[in-house]
């Protein structure tokens, strides 16, 4: 499957404008709106479709009033004619979507401003559109996804000179001498200013080209062009046009696939890193016992896992990867795991947990479980900058820590003394569980079955995180944390020394402590160095507190589940013509501003009244300025933030889970930790997409605010050959200053199409104190060579329908059509029928120029009168036909039969949508090949660009 770091480079490489994505939602219409419209409008047809197949209500009405919280709520219902009860989804992974499509159409905007190509500007329709087919051939590439046409049939909508005018297609607009403006992006050149003779300019207050021939212009921005009253026409006919483009990716993945890379997945992704040598049988047979329980006892139900990663490792080897949404395969996987060799004592753990960060969706638990020291600690910052990056979490289960292995060892000749994990070797496992989030938790290899009641505690569906704090030098400290009525399943982890208590105080002032297994408020089970404390109340809301008394070192973490949360991402605001927020990657500035957007989700009632930067230990905490930005978004500034480490937490109130008269209050905390930097590394490439047999150059600079030798590491998720400077001098005097560099990568010419690959730049201090990074994605991708959808040629129809509906069921009509790819076509792969409620089948026949035929025959009875076929081919492009029946108000059929070329019909309907007011001859068709490619400029790229992204959210 296509996973985030494709996705994250197809982004870079497609165009979208970042003035269409500014988080300020006034009366005008942006490239944002008009994404997430029709984004929200089609996920909520498909999860209606999707109900009504099951047997399950849709009751969510579908128009200009959605929003992600209640899309989302309508699509949780789990199918089936008993709905689940409680959060069955989870709460953010949708928003996060819309979230990383809108930063990710924004930020290709810098990284191409000057491309013609990618704006569409300047005559550049073909070379735009071919930068579309690129983004589907990638798709189609990828692993059990299918792609993404690459053509936009949607209409074009030209507004300038006080007139609207008809679609036109790529091939008028590339050879008329006055060519009119697109849809999406209505301008000369990237930004206003430059203008060609005869063309729209973009309007508004910074074009002043706007008052030469054609005067006026209008931009899809706001409402400030001269014929800025024609706004919303042009916007309702681009979300028209999205819609569109966004069913024909439904056909060619499926609903439920288009449902789960738009993040709205029934539960998380199951995600295992694993040690083979020899000494972890006893451990492996523990996962498989856990394993096989989880996904045996949820399957078909709402927490069963959407996803299934496996990474083993040794010595000296890790992978190969497993990803899969099949849970028997995952099954067999596991249960295939043999535990041997081995020796010495280090293995590949980090390396193991490298690909699996690279390959979970953003926000997974990554699970890793050995019993021996990492060999390759040297990837501990790289590893650390993925975590930041995806906002994983990774829970070590480190088995005999100090302890014997004389048992296991000896059954394999083993020297006992070689794998012992010493609690020195085992803090490099516990700085990164702590940047992360997750646990450190050490027992023995005959315990490991109950410690891993952690997994399917937080593989369930809708967990979010309370609280959670990192106390290191260990001491006595009180927390406090709110359980609100959305809550249920709250459950406190603690890890520390066994020397630890602690004492549990509830909402109404009563008290349980850690001596008691079996109390008032909770059960508690202790494992190696884990507590793992279990709250009873049903109906518990209001201030908790938990007082934790150790000398040791130890963590805590409240979780509950619940379809409130909330998710964020650093940003930077920017003025201008291109101002709006954009993300900042890497670490933000030790002692500069640091400024978050906060989403909050699962409720459209909620809002936020505080958010602040945690110290690790949770005891102090910096306040933020909180902005409220429309549709659930907040965007907070910090002024100053020091050097360190901080978690991000969130005091909201909200109104949607009580039936109190006043909104109740709730807490949430981000997982990941911030780190501010005082370097910065940026990396610019000059393609997000990246040739087998090819080499890859990306270019970096790291600046500082003071001068000195900074040493580098350039590190890939593939084996490829790599080359990069060791270290890079940033030259004395001036207060600091910048140097650059340049990564360049061998991609193999075996180099699978369809892959992705993970680069990684990190530059740190003389002192070894500070660190800073940048990731970039990119896709592994031969040329595409069909980019050409199926043809489709109407044969015939048969059948006469009557005017008066009551007679409809007596009558029937029929239809046969033939697909076609073409002799250079990569083959049908399917057939579908969008629209119709008859019957439909196929059979396969070979052409007169030797092509494989598709010929489709449909029947049905009089009471559907229109019927839509879709046909996707191995390149994932999409082809239409259109039939509809005669009636006896038509005139009477010839004796030849009624044949239509997909070329006829280039100005029938294209969706099922548009068959309501399609014609009412005997048959239409409509495919890519025959009709005119329609283009609507950036707004096609930055759908495709959306979608493209989001499948890593769950498509792996």
């Amino acid at each position: 499957m296509l996973g985030q770091p494709l996705m994250l480079l197809l982004v870079v490489s497609l165009p979208s404008l970042s003035r269409g994505f500014q988080p300020t939602f006034g009366r005008s219409v942006t490239h944002r709106d008009i994404t997430e419209s029709a984004i929200l409008r089609k996920t909520a047809e498909v999860c209606r479709d999707v109900a009504a197949a099951s047997g399950s209500a849709f009751t969510l009405t579908i128009d200009d009033s959605l929003t992600v919280n209640n899309v989302q709520k309508a699509c949780s219902t789990n199918p089936g004619p008993t709905p689940t009860t409680g959060p069955s989804l989870l709460p953010d992974d949708f928003q996060s979507a819309l979230n990383t499509i809108h930063r990710s159409n924004a930020r290709v905007d810098f990284a191409f401003i000057f491309s013609a190509a990618h704006h569409f500007d300047n005559e550049a329709f073909l070379e735009g559109r071919n930068l579309i087919t690129t983004g589907a051939a990638i798709l189609q590439r990828s692993r059990k996804l299918m792609g993404v046409k690459g053509r936009a049939q949607g209409p074009t909508v030209v507004i300038c000179g006080n007139r609207v005018k008809e679609p036109i297609s790529v091939a008028r607009a590339h050879n008329t001498t006055r060519p009119p403006a697109l849809l999406n992006y209505v301008s000369n050149a990237p930004f206003p200013g430059r203008h060609v003779a005869g063309k729209c300019s973009h309007g508004g207050f910074f074009d002043r080209t706007s008052l030469r021939d054609p005067v006026g212009g209008i931009n899809k921005d706001s409402r400030g062009s001269n014929h800025g009253f024609l706004h919303q026409q042009a916007a309702d006919l681009a979300v028209a046009a999205t819609l569109e483009l966004l069913e024909d990716i439904r056909i060619v993945v499926g609903d439920r696939d288009f449902l789960r890379f738009m993040g709205l997945s029934q539960s998380s992704a199951l995600c295992f890193v694993i040690d083979t040598t020899g000494s972890m049988r006893d451990d492996i047979a523990a996962v498989k016992d856990t394993t096989f329980r989880i996904i045996d006892g949820r399957i078909g139900t709402a927490e069963e896992p959407s996803l299934y990663i496996l990474v083993p490792f040794n010595d000296p080897g890790f992978g190969p990867l497993l990803r899969t949404t099949d849970p028997d395969e995952f099954k067999a996987s596991i249960n295939s795991l043999t535990a041997r060799g081995g020796g010495d004592s280090p293995e590949l753990s980090l390396s193991g947990l490298q690909l699996a960060l690279t390959a979970a969706p953003t926000g997974s638990n990554i699970f890793v479980f050995t019993d021996a020291p990492a060999k390759d600690f040297n990837l501990r910052n790289i590893v650390l900058a993925l975590i930041e990056r995806t906002q994983s979490v990774v829970i070590f289960l480190l088995t005999d820590v100090l302890g014997s292995r004389r048992r296991s060892l000896q059954s394999d000749g083993q020297n006992p003394s070689s794998r012992v994990l010493s609690q020195a070797q085992t803090e490099l496992y516990r700085d990164i569980a702590r940047a992360s989030g997750g646990q450190t938790i050490e027992v023995s290899k005959l315990d490991l079955s109950q410690a891993n009641a952690v997994i399917e505690d937080l593989s369930l569906s809708a967990v979010v995180t309370v609280f959670q704090a990192a106390v290191d030098p260990g001491r006595p400290e009180d927390f406090s944390f709110v359980v609100d009525a959305s809550i249920r399943n709250v459950i406190i982890y603690i890890t520390g020394a066994p020397s630890l208590t602690f004492r549990l105080t509830s909402s109404t002032g009563e008290s349980q402590n850690s001596t008691e297994p079996s109390g008032s408020l909770a059960n508690v089970t202790a494992v190696g160095n884990l507590r793992r404390v279990r709250l009873n109340a049903t109906n518990a809301s209001g201030l908790w507190e938990i007082s934790i008394n150790s000398s040791s070192a130890y963590t805590v973490r409240v979780t509950g589940q619940s379809s409130v949360n909330f998710v964020f991402s650093l940003v930077e605001e920017r003025a201008g013509a291109h101002g709006g927020l954009n993300d900042v990657d890497g670490r933000p500035p030790t002692g500069g501003n640091v400024s978050l957007l906060v989403t909050v989700t699962g409720s459209d009632t909620a809002t936020v009244t505080n958010v602040t930067l945690l110290d690790r230990s949770g005891s102090s905490a910096l306040s933020g300025s909180v902005e409220p930005l429309g549709r659930s978004n907040f965007l907070v500034r910090f002024v100053a933030v020091p050097g360190g480490e901080f978690g991000v937490g969130l005091m909201g109130e909200d109104s949607s889970s009580t039936s109190r008269a006043a909104a109740e209050p709730f807490q949430r905390q981000a997982s990941t930790q911030i780190q501010t930097s005082s370097l910065s590394v940026t990396a610019l490439a000059p393609s997000s997409n990246v040739q087998p047999g090819s080499n890859l150059s990306v270019l970096f600079t790291v600046s500082s605010n003071a001068s000195g030798t900074f040493s580098l590491q350039a590190n890939s998720d593939r084996s490829y050959p790599l080359t990069a400077p060791s270290s890079l001098t940033i030259a004395s005097g001036g207060g600091g200053g910048e140097a650059n560099g340049t990564v360049t990568i061998a991609v193999p010419d075996n180099a699978t199409s369809g892959t992705d690959l993970t680069l990684t730049i990190q530059a740190q201090n003389a002192a070894a104190t500070d660190i800073n990074f940048a990731v970039l994605r990119f896709s592994v991708v031969a040329t595409a060579t069909d980019t050409i959808s199926p043809v489709c040629q109407i044969v015939s129809t048969s059948g006469t329908c009557p005017a008066a509906p009551a007679l409809c069921a007596s009558t029937q009509w029929d239809v046969v059509a033939n697909f076609t790819d073409g002799t250079n076509g990569t083959g049908i792969t399917s057939v579908s029928l969008r629209q119709g409620n008859g019957s439909l089948s196929t059979t396969v026949a070979v052409g007169a120029g030797g092509e494989n035929v598709s010929v489709i025959t449909y029947n049905s009875s009089c009471c559907s009168q229109s019927v839509v076929v879709a046909a996707v081919d191995g390149a994932g492009n999409v082809g239409r036909c259109l039939g509809q029946a005669r009636t006896v108000a038509t005139p009477a059929p010839d004796t030849t039969p009624n044949t239509t070329t997909a070329s006829d019909m280039s100005t029938g309907p294209t969706t099922a949508s548009d068959m309501s007011t399609g014609p009412t001859t005997a048959a239409a068709t409509s495919s890519a090949r025959g009709r005119t490619h329609d283009t609507s400029c950036s707004l096609w790229i930055s759908v495709v660009v959306s979608l493209l992204w989001k499948i890593n959210e769950s498509w792996k």
